[in-house]
């Protein structure tokens, strides 16, 4: 269950009426007046005043345009719609009503800033001058002072949100990995991230090729019923021209991330994986030293893109899965042939509504990967693709793996890699616990959607990897950045 779950509703909203415009060709002239018909007013839904709900609506469309929330951009997709954050506590200490407002005020005497002062009833800490050392939390004698830490604040695994004078959220671009763990803890919804919603859908009426790419998380995540042909046919209903399964991709990454294990195991060299945008992200920005040690093979998702677009040159790819960071790697990586947008689940919900079309039950004749390919979505899904193709190609090594899975053991992986002190001969990297299953956008909780993952990837066949990359043309493209 996610913190903002009341607020998800809004969101979608959003969402539904953003496509809508935009296919009806509209969205220009009545862009302005969304605020008014989803805030009709004149009793506030969800926040003190119709006008700054009106506020918040407006931020949330720039959003949805793929712009950001105010008038400074610094590059991130995840942004914090400031107008919807001022309703956040100030200060991380508090004093509770436990504080007896007693005579001997060690809180004030502790702190070295003079930011507590004594009150009628209890105790009184100034925000603005509180440094949050927890020295008169730790000097009250009846426990009276409680920490807050904002649940943004504690779901960032790498210590990039911090706060202004005002108290509003603040997400350090040097410091962000774009895993979007933040976005769904924040129990106001004011953390978000720009889409690609309104590009999508000028792709869809230019009458350009536009292929849907779906991540192999995906099943299970609506059920045993919604297949991979059901998404088809789907997608096809609004208007894409084909679809493909991006386990395809995860097979193809397997095939050219195993040559890389195969060729590093020989030559005593430790590798990472390179399909998690966010461990990349988390590589790159706080373990700098390591990126020679990260696989050069591309995700899953830019091998579909590339094979696609080998075949069709002009042609737009799309991506649609859980997964926030990987609007990063499409926007920010600067990888040739990459997808040219990132969807999430309610993202193309969003532009389903707007077409009226519905997921609909299908019989799964439709399969483009092996069951490896299709469990890349959850942690150590990668390894054991991996070591099952060295095996299917006469390259078997004894090689460890270090299976990261979360945010916290990929930093302890990276950690013991930098300082020469990993057991481990490979690194696999998943920021969200569980895999991509376990997603800030997946639509379904990952225990769940498991039974019906399981019984999906069941019913597929059993070819192996390299009999499956036989059908295509891999030389057509590069696997490699």
């Amino acid at each position: 269950m996610f913190a903002d779950e009341n607020v998800i509703k809004i969101k979608h909203e959003v969402l539904y009426q953003v496509a809508k415009y935009a296919f009806e060709g509209t969205l220009e002239e009545k862009r302005d007046f969304l605020p008014h018909e989803i805030i009709p007013g004149p009793t506030p839904q969800f926040r003190c005043c119709i006008y700054k709900e009106r506020e918040i609506i407006r931020q949330r469309i720039r959003l949805v345009e793929g712009k950001a929330p105010g008038s400074e951009d610094d590059g991130n997709i995840i942004q914090v719609i400031s107008s919807a954050c001022e309703d956040c506590p100030i200060s991380s200490y508090v004093v509770t009503d436990n504080c007896q407002n007693c005579l001997g005020k060690a809180c004030v005497n502790a702190c070295r800033f003079g930011a507590i002062q004594a009150g009628e009833t209890r105790s009184k800490i100034d925000p603005v001058k509180c440094k949050e050392c927890g020295m008169c939390a730790k000097a009250c004698p009846y426990n009276a002072i409680a920490y807050l830490k904002r649940p943004c604040k504690s779901a960032c695994p790498v210590d990039a949100i911090t706060y202004n004078e005002y108290g509003i959220s603040i997400i350090d671009e040097g410091k962000c990995i774009r895993c979007g763990l933040c976005i769904h803890r924040c129990p106001f919804g004011a953390i978000g991230s720009k889409t690609f919603i309104v590009d999508v859908i000028n792709a869809l009426k230019s009458g350009k090729q536009v292929f849907a790419m779906l991540a192999p998380a995906t099943e299970g995540q609506f059920g045993e019923n919604i297949t991979m042909e059901s998404w088809r046919n789907a997608m096809k209903e609004v208007g894409f021209t084909d679809f493909v399964e991006v386990g395809l991709g995860g097979d193809m990454t397997t095939a050219s991330e195993g040559d890389e294990w195969a060729e590093a195991y020989k030559e005593g060299k430790k590798k990472t994986t390179s399909c998690c945008p966010a461990f990349v992200n988390m590589v790159h920005k706080h373990f700098p030293e390591l990126n020679d040690n990260v696989s050069t093979t591309v995700s899953p998702m830019c091998g579909v893109s590339r094979m696609l677009k080998a075949k069709y040159p002009d042609c737009y790819t799309v991506f649609i899965g859980p997964c926030i960071s990987k609007k990063s790697e499409c926007a920010e990586h600067g990888i040739e042939g990459n997808a040219d947008a990132v969807l999430t689940y309610s993202e193309i919900r969003a532009i389903m509504r707007a077409k009226n079309v519905e997921l609909k039950p299908a019989e799964n004749g439709y399969q483009e990967s092996s069951i490896y390919g299709k469990r890349f979505g959850n942690s150590g899904g990668v390894t054991g693709a991996v070591l099952q193709y060295l095996k299917e190609t006469g390259q078997e090594i004894e090689a460890t793996v270090l299976r990261a899975n979360g945010a916290a053991e990929c930093k302890k992986g990276l950690l013991l890699m930098k300082n020469g002190k990993l057991p481990e001969d490979f690194i696999e990297g998943m920021v969200c616990e569980g895999g991509c299953v376990g997603g800030p956008s997946s639509y379904e909780e990952q225990l769940k959607a498991r039974k019906a993952r399981d019984k999906l990837i069941d019913r597929a066949d059993t070819r192996q990897i390299t009999d499956n990359l036989k059908n295509y043309d891999m030389d057509s493209f590069s696997m490699h950045r």
